[in-house]
């Protein structure tokens, strides 16, 4: 081959080499083109999910209606009679309510009247024991002073204390007669008149005559 052939050879080989230099950089790299794929392959998923998800809510969506039916609040209508039947219901419950504060405030009436009456007796019987002490006293007191007034009839003279008695109420004088000693007593009745003497004495009897003997 001579010189000429050669340089023309290599020039023509030149352009050639060139063409495919500009090729291989025109290439974007491997890893750019995994990237680009990975990411149209997870749009593709993206998309079928989608698509998906949307079909099963489309053939689920009868099969929930009723479901959602039923945890829709219901109202239940309740017949007439049954209604009826509740208002008597009621109507008996308040019946029995007001009878039963009614009977709460007639106890608690009876509670206060119950109380005032127990008042009233516990004053009444300390009234009546102090009355009794007063009666007491009273008749010691009197029991006293008859006993005295004896004593002193028992000192006199039989003849003037028969004159005195003389005088008195038979049963009054019967009593001072009982009171004394027999002896005092024996010389007043000796000093009495006749009809004086029987009056005292029968009424002495029948002081007497009471007391059991047995």
């Amino acid at each position: 081959m001579s010189k000429k052939d050669a340089v023309k050879e290599k020039q023509a080989k030149a352009p050639k080499a060139a063409r495919k230099k500009a090729t291989r950089n025109a290439r974007p790299p491997r890893g750019s083109l995994f990237l680009i794929s990975t990411f149209l392959v997870a749009s593709a998923v993206l998309r079928v999910g989608i698509g998906a998800s949307e079909a099963i809510a489309r053939e689920e969506g009868p099969l929930d209606s009723p479901m959602a039916a039923m945890s829709a609040p219901q109202t239940c209508e309740q017949p007439e009679d049954m209604r009826a039947l509740m208002a008597a219901f009621d109507e008996r419950e308040k019946r029995i309510a007001k009878k039963e504060e009614e009977i709460r405030n007639r106890m608690q009436a009876l509670s206060v009247a119950d109380a005032e009456v127990s008042r009233k007796l516990a004053a009444l019987e300390e009234a009546e024991g102090k009355l009794r002490s007063v009666i007491a006293m009273a008749e010691t007191a009197a029991d006293d002073d008859v006993s005295r007034l004896t004593r002193v009839y028992e000192t006199m003279k039989p003849k003037n204390v028969a004159a005195l008695f003389e005088e008195m109420d038979p049963e009054f004088a019967a009593g001072f007669i009982a009171r004394m000693n027999p002896d005092s007593a024996a010389g007043v009745m000796a000093g009495l008149s006749p009809h004086a003497a029987y009056s005292i004495s029968v009424v002495l009897a029948g002081r007497n005559a009471n007391v059991p003997t047995e």
